[in-house]
């Protein structure tokens, strides 16, 4: 914060009484992190305000807060300890604390309503719960500052931008010098107090959410003061907002009820608008403490785990106007991407009326002035976008357009309800989408038929599994066929088998469309194969880390959704949350099936039933033998970008050559643009001499979770053979992700003769045309040589990307 001094703190630090409860179970993380480094691990940091303090951050598996019983000695989501020597002893401080892991209503058995009947006591406040990050502050020492983000502290890897702790610590001096402190009188207020505080950085110019905040509202809003200490235990709310207003902090709204039938009552009727005093909210945090004893275990599973007096949270949410805004965003983007036109819209995603309004208003503002949606994709003016629609929307024009799009959906839903009597739910997906835990989710709130092409043995599985699909049907007005449906014939395979069944059956998909880089997809879908471990059939992580070869294998085969291969379609998102995806998935069946809306607590259950879920069979697994598998020929950063998107874009400027743009247009019409494209590092021709550097690569792959790198790519160049991206930075792009510093090490080792020829290779002009061509053609234009070589500028694109080993 203020300049790093760095102080002989010996004698401080030695005169500390470190709690014994603390310490011990600090010492239970370090065992925990040296037995299981998946299940916990810690990421040593230096203090930006002393470097000679060493900060230690843990980090437990975010999977694993919902075991029952838990597997972590505490359930603090935040947590930052210090090593420190007393009497020739080394003792653990915990320097700062966040809230313990708080829960949905319904998602583990202690937060139903009658468990919180029966198990809390009043008051009960509940606070609005911020749309933005969470910031920890602490005393580092009697007069300098710790300011953190969940996890990690300490300034961004990534080239011109700030992380959230920094940002974080400039708000907090702004706030402090607003309201007349310094940072030495607030730090030795929590060194005195034993305090963490914790805010939310609410701050739309550094990062956009799905919620606006007003000039008012920006910065950090104080909502906890945390004891720095093992047990949860936090202030009061009053205490809270009273030391916000002192030291300069937003307060964070709140209301105070008496009994949880007023909470249930109270959060329904907020939940049915979406608002609470004149603007969208996410939810409430509910702010109480435990009244009762835990029973012993077997004869009251509802019981909180929590000594009686211990603070307690739970939190209610609300899905909409959420899912909608969001759907809002994603079209919005598809039609910057690819043009204007509804054409370039699946109708899947205009299922809602007001979807439906607002594509009309945004394709004519896009064609009106698309100046004003310059920077959407990179993630600015996404709510000003939105503000303005429902504005608009108040108009008697916007009104009239929502009313009869409405009465419009209302009719088709009639007929086609009355044209149906059963349903089959059909998943279009890849490994790791999440479709069976949607799929158990479901099938535990409506009671559907649910059965899984993975529980079927044998090669030829698939006409075994259409019976099981008809044969529920039998007894079941829907059945779940829950399997990656990504081929054309197996949607096909659906509907031939059940087009002449009485009454007719409607196939209705849950469509985890492409939108998009296949990059990111498999990321995202590699990640969580990793994260379920051995809760699957047949498809788990290992260290070869086959289980991505399959994941793309999916992807390169996956055929797109048609419009007239299903009744009914539902666009879902790749990217989003098991909470976010359900809730997805829920209004889709009450909007197409007429079932009942669920309860805040019969989501939770049905969370809960999905993480809890365990297949039935399993094959193969660690009995059986990995086979050996091949070494990889290279490896490479597989930067997140739709080559062809972006270059579509680029191309219909007028700075580009004609002879560029003919081009282009050949190597899109002879489908020579590349779905996958690489940045590769070191290759296995070149051993034994880049050893190192292949080990180094190496290295990163095999890591569970590897670092994830920033990237920019900054112009296009070729000549009349190949063309190619030109790869200027490569970075850390989130210390999240690089929690042993070993990206950031890969960086900072990089040859400089690596650097000079980092690219993507676009395509070339045929097969006889080899792709190293490339490199080559880069190389040469870096060093400024123009014969027979054109090229243009990209604006500022920055892309993520992983290290991995390819074969081909």
């Amino acid at each position: 914060m203020a300049a790093t001094q760095t102080t002989d703190l010996s004698g401080l630090f030695s005169k500390l009484k470190i709690d014994d409860g603390d310490h011990a179970l600090v010492e239970k993380l370090v065992q925990l992190s040296q037995k299981s480094p998946k299940l916990v691990k810690s990421t040593t940091y230096e203090a930006p305000a002393d470097p000679s303090i060493a900060i230690r951050s843990w980090k437990m598996n975010e999977f694993k807060y919902y075991d029952i019983p838990s597997p972590f000695p505490t359930l603090a989501r935040g947590l930052f300890t210090q090593d420190i020597e007393v009497d020739g002893q080394t003792k653990h401080r915990i320097v700062a604390r966040g809230y313990d892991k708080f829960f949905n209503i319904g998602e583990v058995p202690w937060t139903t309503w009658g468990s919180l009947e029966a198990h809390t006591k009043p008051p009960y406040k509940l606070t609005l719960k911020s749309n933005g990050c969470i910031i920890f502050i602490a005393a580092l020492t009697p007069t300098k500052l710790l300011v953190t983000s969940k996890h990690s502290l300490g300034g961004s890897k990534a080239p011109m931008s700030e992380s959230h702790a920094q940002v974080g610590e400039r708000w907090l001096r702004k706030h402090l010098a607003d309201s007349g402190k310094t940072e030495e009188d607030l730090a030795n207020v929590l060194w005195e107090k034993k305090w963490t505080a914790v805010a939310e950085l609410c701050d739309d110019s550094f990062e956009e959410h799905v919620l606006p905040y007003s000039k008012d509202q920006t910065g950090l809003h104080l909502h906890g003061l945390n004891e720095s200490r093992g047990e949860f235990r936090t202030m009061q709310q009053d205490a809270v907002d009273a030391f916000a207003r002192e030291w300069g902090f937003i307060v964070t709204q709140s209301t105070v009820l008496n009994t949880i039938a007023e909470v249930k009552e109270f959060t329904e009727e907020v939940g049915k608008s979406g608002q609470w005093r004149g603007q969208a909210l996410e939810g409430f945090v509910v702010r109480t403490h435990v009244s009762e004893p835990p029973s012993k275990p077997g004869k009251d599973a509802s019981a909180s785990p929590y000594a009686p007096g211990s603070s307690f949270f739970f939190k209610v949410k609300f899905d909409e106007p959420y899912m909608m805004y969001r759907d809002w965003r994603e079209v919005t983007k598809t039609l910057l991407s690819k043009g204007p036109s509804t054409t370039n819209l699946s109708k899947a995603k205009m299922r809602r009326p007001e979807t439906q309004v607002y594509v009309k208003w945004v394709i004519s503002e896009i064609k009106r002035d698309r100046s004003q949606f310059a920077e959407f994709n990179k993630g600015r003016g996404i709510i000003a976008t939105r503000e303005r629609f429902l504005k608009w929307l108040e108009s008697g024009e916007g009104k009239d357009q929502l009313e009869g799009s409405s009465k419009e959906d209302e009719v088709k839903a009639v007929e086609a309800n009355t044209k149906f009597g059963k349903t089959v739910i059909v998943p279009v997906a890849v490994p790791g989408v999440g479709k069976t835990v949607i799929s158990v989710a479901l099938t535990h709130l409506f009671g559907f038929g649910h059965t899984q092409s993975d529980d079927v043995p044998g090669r030829k599985s698939g006409p075994q599994f259409i019976k099981n699909v008809v044969k529920l049907l039998e007894k079941h007005d829907v059945v779940i066929a829950d399997k990656n449906n990504h081929l054309r014939m197996h949607r096909k395979a659906l509907r031939d088998a059940t087009e002449d069944m009485q009454p007719p059956v409607r196939l209705l998909a849950l469509n985890w469309s492409f939108d998009l880089p296949l990059a990111t997809i498999h990321r995202i879908c590699g990640d969580r194969v990793t994260a379920r471990g051995e809760n699957h059939q047949s498809l788990r992580a290992d260290t070869a880390k086959s289980h991505e070869e399959v994941i793309w294998m999916f992807l390169q085969k996956a055929e797109e959704l048609l419009e007239n291969e299903v009744d009914e379609s539902v666009e879902m998102n790749i990217e989003e949350s098991l909470e976010d995806a359900l809730a997805r998935a829920v209004d889709a069946c009450v909007r197409i099936l007429g079932v009942p809306r669920p309860s805040a607590e019969q989501m939770g259950q049905a969370l809960a039933a999905a993480r809890a879920y365990s297949p039935k069979s399993r094959g193969g697994g660690p009995e059986k033998k990995e086979k050996k598998k091949a070494q990889p020929r290279y490896y490479a950063l597989l930067p997140e970008v739709d080559v062809e998107r972006l270059l579509d874009e680029r191309f219909k400027e007028d700075d580009v050559s004609k002879k560029g743009k003919e081009f282009y247009r050949a190597l899109k019409k002879n489908k020579r643009v590349t779905e996958r494209g690489h940045i590769t590092l070191v290759h296995e021709k070149n051993l034994p001499d880049d050893r190192e550097l292949w080990d180094r690569a190496k290295a990163l792959h095999a890591l569970p979770a590897s670092p994830l790198f920033s990237l920019r790519l900054t112009n296009v160049v070729w000549n009349d053979r190949v063309m190619a991206l030109v790869v200027a930075d490569v970075a850390v792009a989130s210390e999240e992700t690089d929690t042993e510093g070993k990206g950031v090490d890969f960086v900072v080792n990089m040859p400089e003769e690596l650097r000079n020829r980092l690219h993507v290779t676009v395509g070339t002009r045929g097969t006889d045309v080899p792709p190293v061509e490339a490199k080559d053609l880069v190389q040469r234009w870096k060093k400024g040589e123009a014969a027979g070589i054109e090229s243009c500028e990209l604006d500022d694109v920055w892309v993520k990307g992983r290290i991995r080993g390819l074969f081909n």
